[in-house]
């Protein structure tokens, strides 16, 4: 935790000198370019000024969270990060401050959901399980707010696939810390049914595609999740991590190429 405290300092340094004595809406706004312009660093670095300068400031937290779990899944699950669940704690910290700031807008809640999820991907399935009913409610939720927030609807898709992807003694364990109830609301029909309406929403993301492609093959749809995969060839990269996603659709279709 020393080394992120360390580099958000040095991140702060970085800014360049015309940002000083900028507002809080002036670095939120430069930082959402630099990050539209796939420029963490700068964005981050803005995005933290503007905290130093107002802590509770929704848009900064929201958007700094979203640069955070940015950064942090560029480090592959797969493997043991100090640095990446530091990113995801601190992204999770900064999204609950969001929703306290303003319960009423979207944003706050889909990135508690969303960091609470890519956290989760990194722990035991026990913990995974425990923090699905704020995943979940988190992203119903922002879909309350706005129905046509394509990111909540992927969200609510991943939960489902996730929890149909359990093993029969996770599942047990499931059971137990969901409650029955929340439980039975898992199923693949609605983890397809999420996935379609997100790609429907946005169907020139790659991630919503690349994640409906591998629930089709979970459920031996093959050609269903070529048919995804295709798609994925002919979309430009829009989003930063869009090439780690399309390497990973790659693969997905390699292994899938002679199932029927």
């Amino acid at each position: 935790m020393l080394s992120w405290l360390l580099g958000v300092g040095l991140l702060a340094l970085a800014l360049p000198a015309r940002a000083a004595g900028q507002s809080v809406p002036d670095h939120v706004s430069m930082g959402a370019a630099a990050v539209q312009a796939h420029d963490l660093r700068n964005g981050l670095a803005h995005f933290e000024a503007a905290l130093a300068l107002d802590s509770t400031d929704y848009a900064a937290n929201w958007r700094a969270a979203v640069s955070l779990l940015d950064q942090g899944e560029q480090i592959p699950d797969s493997i043991k990060s100090a640095e990446r669940d530091s990113l995801y704690a601190r992204a999770e910290i900064l999204a609950r401050r969001a929703v306290a700031a303003d319960s009423t807008a979207p944003e706050g809640h889909f990135v508690v959901a969303a960091t609470v999820g890519r956290a989760s991907l990194t722990m035991g399935k026990k913990e995974r399980i425990r923090r699905a009913k704020v995943i979940r409610e988190e992203a119903l939720r922002t879909i309350e707010l706005d129905p046509e927030y394509d990111g909540a609807y992927h969200i609510l898709g991943r939960w489902n696939a996730e929890i149909m992807r359990l093993s029969g003694l996770s599942r047990f364990f499931a059971k137990s810390f969901l409650g029955a109830g929340i439980f039975r609301q898992a199923s693949w029909e609605e983890a397809i049914a999420n996935l379609q309406k997100a790609v429907e929403l946005d169907p020139a993301r790659v991630y919503h595609r690349l994640e409906l492609a591998r629930i089709y093959a979970d459920r031996k749809r093959y050609q269903e999740a070529r048919d995804q995969l295709g798609q994925i060839e002919a979309l430009p990269d829009r989003e930063l991590l869009d090439p780690v996603y399309r390497d990973r659709a790659a693969a997905l279709a390699k292994r899938i190429a002679d199932k029927k």
